[in-house]
């Protein structure tokens, strides 16, 4: 079993190969020590949905081009436990409880911000969705570049996934 990507591409605007980015995805979080069975989902949407989305979730206006959205809670126990009370169904967990998926998160990636920055750094824009991609994940496992320590580690650990898992060998 491997860490599990859930990936949809929810646009039309640009076309994006959803099994070769949700395969970095795969390969990016094995790298980064996951377990088997931890689950996340990759979404590439059209930008009034990732506007909302940063409106709503980050309180800015317009898109962005990446966001993240780490599930940051422990599942709550499943069916009843005698100290827990409830009126649910009882039983117990079997002894495979650890073979429960965790959920990670996801990533929201959109393709013509992607591509709009492309253009402007000058970067084909398969680069660019593999460096929001990376970039969205490392925010999952729980990285950060608010303070410049943090960021010079974030921008190398990305480095080092893509020239690892997409830029092809020179």
């Amino acid at each position: 079993m491997t860490v599990d990507v859930f990936a949809a591409d929810e646009q039309s605007a640009v076309t994006v190969d959803v099994e070769r980015w949700a395969t970095l995805a795969r390969q990016v979080l094995d790298a980064r020590g996951l377990r088997a069975g931890t689950e996340v989902s990759l979404l590439f949407v059209d930008e009034p949905t990732i506007a909302e989305l940063n409106g709503r979730f980050l309180g800015k206006d317009g898109p962005t081009d990446v966001l993240a959205f780490p599930i940051d809670e422990e599942p709550a126990p499943g069916g009843r436990s005698p100290d827990q009370g409830g009126s649910g169904p009882g039983g117990v967990l079997s002894a495979g409880e650890d073979d429960m998926p965790f959920l990670l998160g996801d990533v929201v990636v959109c393709p013509t911000v992607a591509a709009r920055n492309a253009a402007a750094h000058e970067v084909g824009v398969e680069d660019e969705v593999a460096l929001l991609v990376v970039h969205g994940l490392l925010h999952l496992v729980g990285m950060d570049h608010m303070e410049a320590g943090e960021a010079e580690q974030m921008e190398r650990l990305e480095q080092e996934m893509l020239d690892r898992f997409h830029r092809s060998p020179a």
